[in-house]
């Protein structure tokens, strides 16, 4: 079993909390809270791999927790995501097993470069919201829209980090409406692609179980918490907090840590 139930360290399970309240405070406010995770994960000595995969499950409940506040848009636009659903679990069970086919050693050569990919896509995420089409756009069926929801779904099973910015840029290339019909099958097709992972990595025996029963409550309270930060901080700030944890995660992967 990934990670074990080995005993941690007092302040290794103190940092698990923390960044489990910080992580689910920013994805309350900004999104980012993956950088956080993860990178506490590591830092407590969880395997990259096992660490990637136990991201997945300790924010799931936030996929859920996304795709109902939106859930009476989703129940009119069942008939336009199937297609999209179904790409995104072929998807994300493809991205899963590339994951698992590795080493640590050879997945711990790619995170720096994802995490660089990943903080790009998050900063420069404002720019990339679709913006209200009133032309109709594409036809929500296109061979287009599933081939690319197939692909970012392969990212986003393998690297989830980043993965709810791209999906809603590509949707707004491929997919009809305003941002937040767009937003609300982007959290079903997150929640989707999270589930297909999870039961992956699940079967794969790469979560750290210990890890996510320290982190997941911290989530919950953080992501409750969220609401005062975005009522008492900018969301600018937040964004820089979490651009600046990306980069330096990255920083520590390049340089051996």
């Amino acid at each position: 079993m990934a990670g074990g139930w080995g005993a941690l360290s007092v302040i290794s399970v103190l940092l698990l909390l923390l960044a489990g309240i910080l992580a689910g405070m920013v994805n309350a406010v900004a999104g980012g809270g993956t950088f956080l995770v993860f990178g506490a994960l590591t830092l407590t000595g969880l395997p990259p791999i096992s660490a990637n995969a136990t991201s997945s499950i300790v924010q799931f409940p936030g996929y859920i927790t996304s795709t109902l506040a939106y859930w009476a848009d989703i129940r009119r636009l069942w008939r336009v995501t199937l297609p999209l659903a179904v790409a995104s679990v072929v998807g994300g069970l493809v991205g899963s097993l590339i994951l698992l086919t590795l080493d640590n050693a050879a997945f711990r050569l790619l995170v720096p470069w994802l995490l660089v990919a990943a903080t790009v896509l998050f900063a420069v995420g404002p720019w990339l919201r679709p913006r209200p089409r009133t032309d109709g756009g594409a036809a929500p069926h296109t061979l287009t829209g599933i081939v690319v929801q197939f692909l970012t779904s392969i990212y986003g099973g393998f690297f989830g980090a980043g993965m709810g910015v791209v999906m809603l840029a590509t949707l707004g290339l491929t997919q009809p409406g305003d941002y937040h019909r767009l937003n609300a099958m982007k959290n079903l097709l997150a929640a989707v692609i999270a589930t297909t992972a999870i039961v992956v990595f699940v079967s794969g025996g790469v979560i750290g179980w210990l890890q996510t029963l320290i982190m997941a409550p911290g989530v919950a309270l953080g992501g409750y918490g969220g609401v005062w930060v975005a009522r008492h901080l900018p969301q600018l700030a937040i964004r820089i907090f979490v651009i600046a944890v990306g980069a330096g995660l990255a920083l520590y992967y390049f340089i051996g840590g």
